[in-house]
């Protein structure tokens, strides 16, 4: 059995891979394989990162050689802030429900 989690919203992946400071697609593909426990493919990663970069989340930077790092914005840090507020209640239950080892 794995001691991580699989989470399933690789934009939330991305965001916080990103909340430790700008880094570029494949790094964050490293940082949340990682973390997580999650392999992202190109096409979900790639994905998300233009969702998030539409809604203003995050933003890119210059371009370093080939690659293209992203940060998030301070409205990206935000609403990170906000998916985690709103997991906290979720977790306190799930604490409060499975007994103690």
């Amino acid at each position: 059995m794995a001691d991580r989690i699989p989470a399933s919203d690789p934009g939330l992946l991305v965001m916080i891979s990103l909340a430790a400071g700008p880094r570029h697609g494949h790094a964050i593909m490293l940082d949340v394989a990682a973390f997580a426990g999650v392999r992202l493919g190109p096409g979900t990663l790639y994905g998300a990162i233009s969702r998030l970069e539409a809604d203003g989340l995050l933003a890119p930077l210059a371009m370093e050689g080939r690659r293209r790092p992203y940060r998030l914005t301070d409205a990206g840090l935000a609403d990170l802030q906000r998916r985690l507020d709103l997991l906290d209640p979720l977790l306190a239950t799930a604490r409060q429900r499975v007994p103690a080892r």
